[in-house]
């Protein structure tokens, strides 16, 4: 058989540059390969130069799992920008894999004509047993045929020169890598000196190989002016924290227990001690809850973290909250559930737990971040709600937004209006209208109310000691004002009431909901939590290609905004994308008798913007 010559290797003379919008890469390989700092370092450069940026990084549960299994895979994918972006990306531009697994796993992500990179060292027998492989499938025409494959001897060249490589390609200046590398090491020089260097080789390899035709630029991002840094959604958590009692003008305390994807708010906050932050690593879920109503009791600002499993054990002290009113915000970062489900995924199944999940009658509001950077302004509003209205409040986040990246534009501290508290004294407490007399004809003082109410329905803060406050509280049910113990029937439908009045009144405090798009029309798009960048896009491709449809992203999910009626009732259709079987389709059928849809996706990922677009398509075509 005649065989055809290979076509010649581009020399660095006849190598072009291709100018980009955006890329989408994502690097993938064993959990223990390196990739999450891989793709960290590379975010983290894009984001110095300027790009707009967006991560989702997926990794297994297990703390090592089998080497070379299809289970045992971890990656990383990042979208960087010249415009602004709001989802790391559907298809991906370019893939690199280090083992058989990795390519099986994720190539089918890998847009047709895409670069793929591949470490040409672990594709021995033995892995590619472990991934089902048949044949080496680097040998197979179709692949070779459908993308630009690159075979790299990545562990000889050690894993480190993968990310010099893809610098080169994209052509990022290292420099922010370098100077990580540089404080990393810098008690041990000669490892810093070895991670250089490797990187180097990486560097130096796409510009002397000559096996790649093309390399791409992706220009700086237009992005209103200040100061910027990348931020991870649970370093927003834990800074929103901080923020909120300094606004307070009070300590925060924080207490937890670890669990995956919360973790990190508590270590976070550990390291913020000059702050004035005091955390408390407790011994289990429940102790952590009951710890942050003591420390609300004391006139701190408290909070905690968790994900489902341990919000269910968090219930009952939640509910000790609840009947003691008292501020404290109540963190939730949801995964893959049931049980223990998918702790590395992402998922928004915990709405209806919020909403419900303590015994009988336990109002509370909810707010939903909508990103990583939201975090920051949105736990600041939950822990606002939680001090005007005397109340604990369930903050929402998920993993895809906890472990998720974008940029942050640092805010002045000054321009963040301050959080009134007031906390009574002997001379402004509520008191008691009747006096009685000692039989010396000596006053007595007022009674004390604790359970006097505003014009806000919150009751007095009081601080423990404060002389002439002292009073009863605990979970039995309370008489309104004095709050003394009292079972009568009629006290406690009466109590229950006022607790969930309360709550509905903070519908009069917050914004009213907007919408991009058509104030009426043909269909809305009602989207919540970490679905608003994958709907947001999609809302805007439909509305470029001349398709009437709108976008509301909820951040109050208990109460809802005062006009979400009236604007639901403005639209022929309402279309609500969750990563969950309908919760908040159930809730807005239920309370505003709307003939809602439900999308939704249980997969442990977030939405890709094509399911949203295909899915307002079929809605508008009548399918």
């Amino acid at each position: 058989m005649q065989q055809t010559a290979s076509p010649p290797k581009p020399s660095s003379a006849q190598r072009s540059t291709r100018e980009l919008d955006s890329a989408v890469i994502r690097f993938c390989g064993d959990s223990g390969d390196g990739m999450q700092l891989i793709g960290t370092q590379f975010t983290n450069v894009s984001a110095a130069f300027g790009n707009d940026v967006s991560t989702l990084p997926d990794f297994p549960a297990e703390i090592r799992a089998p080497v070379g299994t299809l289970a045992g895979v971890s990656g990383f994918q990042l979208h960087f920008s010249s415009k602004d972006i709001f989802t790391p990306g559907d298809q991906v531009d370019a893939l690199v894999v280090m083992n058989p697994a990795a390519l099986k796993t994720n190539v089918s992500d890998l847009k047709r004509g895409g670069i793929l990179i591949v470490n040409e060292d672990e594709f021995d027998t033995s892995n590619l047993d472990k991934a089902a492989y048949d044949s080496n499938p680097l040998d197979d025409p179709q692949l070779n045929s459908k993308y630009d494959v690159h075979r790299v001897p990545m562990t000889r060249l050690t894993r480190d020169a993968v990310l010099g490589l893809v610098f080169w390609l994209y052509e990022r200046d290292p420099a922010p890598t370098i100077q990580w590398l540089k404080d990393k090491f810098k008690k041990i020089p000669k490892f810093g000196d070895a991670n250089l260097k490797a990187m180097q080789g990486g560097l130096t390899y796409g510009e002397a190989t000559e096996a790649f035709a093309v390399t791409y630029r992706v220009a700086r991002a237009k992005l209103p002016a200040g100061k910027y840094r990348k931020i991870m959604g649970n370093e927003a958590t834990a800074w929103g924290l901080v923020a909120a009692a300094q606004r307070c003008g009070k300590k925060l305390f924080f207490s937890g227990y670890p669990i995956t994807p919360a973790s990190d708010i508590l270590h976070e906050l550990s390291m913020m001690k000059n702050f004035g932050v005091r955390t408390f690593h407790a011994e289990d879920e429940i102790a952590a809850m009951a710890s942050v109503c003591g420390a609300a009791f004391a006139g701190e600002i408290a909070a905690t973290a968790s994900s489902g499993p341990g919000i269910c054990l968090k219930g009952e002290a939640m509910g000790l909250g609840v009947m003691t009113e008292l501020p404290m915000v109540i963190v939730d970062v949801q995964r893959g559930g049931p049980s223990t489900g998918l702790p590395t995924k992402t998922e928004q199944a915990d709405l209806l737990l919020a909403m419900f999940g303590r015994n009988s009658d336990s109002p509370l509001p909810i707010v939903a971040a909508s990103g990583p950077a939201d975090c920051f302004d949105a736990v600041q509003e939950a822990v606002r709600l939680a001090v005007e209205f005397m109340t604990p409040v369930i903050f929402l986040s998920d993993g895809y937004i906890a472990n998720g990246s974008e940029p942050w534009r640092i805010p002045k501290f000054a321009d963040l209006p301050p959080i009134k508290v007031v906390h009574p004294t002997a001379a402004t407490a509520p008191r008691a209208a009747s006096t009685s007399h000692h039989g010396n004809g000596a006053d007595v003082p007022q009674r004390y109310l604790p359970y006097f109410r505003n014009e806000k329905g919150a009751r007095p803060w009081a601080i423990p000691g404060t002389p002439g406050l002292e009073h009863r509280i605990g979970g039995i049910e309370k008489a309104e004002g004095t709050g003394n113990i009292d079972y009568a029937p009629a006290n406690h439908h009466k109590m229950v009431m006022t607790r969930m009045n309360k709550v509905a009144n903070i519908a009069n405090h917050i914004p009213l909901q907007e919408v991009e798009g058509p104030a009426k029309g043909k269909l809305l798009v009602l989207s919540w939590g970490g679905t608003c960048g994958a709907v947001r896009t999609a809302v805007q491709q439909a509305q470029a290609a001349g398709v009437s449809v709108a976008h509301a992203h909820l951040r109050y999910m208990n109460p809802f905004p005062r006009n979400l009626a009236a604007l639901l009732k403005s639209y022929d259709k309402v279309l609500i994308p969750e990563l969950n079987t309908g919760h908040l389709f159930l809730l807005v059928r239920a309370k505003f008798l709307v003939d809602a849809v439900g999308l939704n996706k249980i997969a442990g990922k977030p939405f890709l913007v094509h399911e949203i677009v295909d899915e307002i398509n079929r809605l508008l075509e009548g399918k």
